[in-house]
This record gives C-alpha cells, sequence and structure tokens, in this order.
C-alpha cells in the first residue's frame, strides 16, 4: 500500500470526505460543514491510496498552547494496517510546539490513543446539541 500524503485543502473532493466519515463510521457530516471545519483547522492531513481518500484528521490549534486534534477516520478498508496511527503521529507531530494537546475520542477507543501518550484528562467537560444523545453514545456522563 503506497499512500500519498496531503497537508493541503486543495483538491479536497468534500462530498468524497463526507462518505469517508459516514462509512468510518463517525456520524453523517455534510460536505459543506466539513469544508468549513477544515478550512478553520490549523493542521490537516489527508491520506489517499491510488487516488482514493482512505484516511484523514485535523487539528485545531492557536499556535502556542493548546492544539486539539478532532475527526481523525479511516475507511473501513484501511483500518487495521496501521493508517489511523500513521495520521495521529503526523498530528502530533504537527502540533509538538504547543503546551498541550487534546484529542476527542470515540468511546472505547482510548487504548488506541494512550500509545502515543495520551492520557485522561479529569476536567474536561463539553456541550453537545444534542445532549441526550451524547449522553446515550457514551461521550458524557455526569459529575
Amino acid at each position: 500500500m503506497s499512500m500519498n500524503w496531503s497537508e493541503s485543502l486543495d483538491d479536497v473532493d468534500w462530498n468524497e470526505l463526507a462518505a469517508l466519515y459516514h462509512a468510518a463510521p463517525l456520524g453523517n457530516k455534510n460536505a459543506s460543514d466539513l469544508k468549513t471545519a477544515f478550512s478553520n483547522s490549523r493542521f490537516m492531513c489527508f491520506a489517499r491510496d491510488q487516488g482514493k481518500l482512505v484516511g484523514v484528521g485535523r487539528a485545531l490549534a492557536d499556535g502556542v498552547d493548546c492544539s486539539y486534534l478532532c475527526d481523525i477516520a479511516v475507511l473501513p478498508s484501511h483500518q487495521g494496517t496501521g493508517l489511523g496511527k500513521k495520521i495521529v503521529g503526523r498530528l502530533v507531530a504537527l502540533s509538538a510546539s504547543h503546551k498541550k494537546v487534546i484529542l476527542y475520542a470515540v468511546p472505547g477507543k482510548e487504548s488506541f490513543y494512550r500509545k502515543f501518550g495520551f492520557k485522561r484528562m479529569t476536567t474536561a467537560m463539553a456541550i453537545f446539541e444534542n445532549q441526550s444523545q451524547a449522553s446515550e453514545h457514551g461521550y458524557l456522563t455526569e459529575i
């Protein structure tokens, strides 16, 4: 498997990206929202296999204090190949100059991210658009 890597929004097919998130599965994200989210992100990486988008990730960062990794996704056909590790590794390396790197992960995937040195935060809190759905999916707990 020969990956072609990009850190540029040039030539991104936003519908293809939306399909990747749906297949990963990381939910239904529409192309327009993804374009806005990635355009406002400091770091990103796209992995293509024979021209097909197969993996992606991004980080919101302020350049000094905090970088927040999110939206890391790999097509099911490429999961288990080490591609996810490479995406996270690239984003962590791009974020290295920040005092803290924070990660938002799907519940149950914590052991994967521990390999990179991530540890559970005891003070993280969130407000979701749909609080009850976030609770049902394991993203929120009562304090």
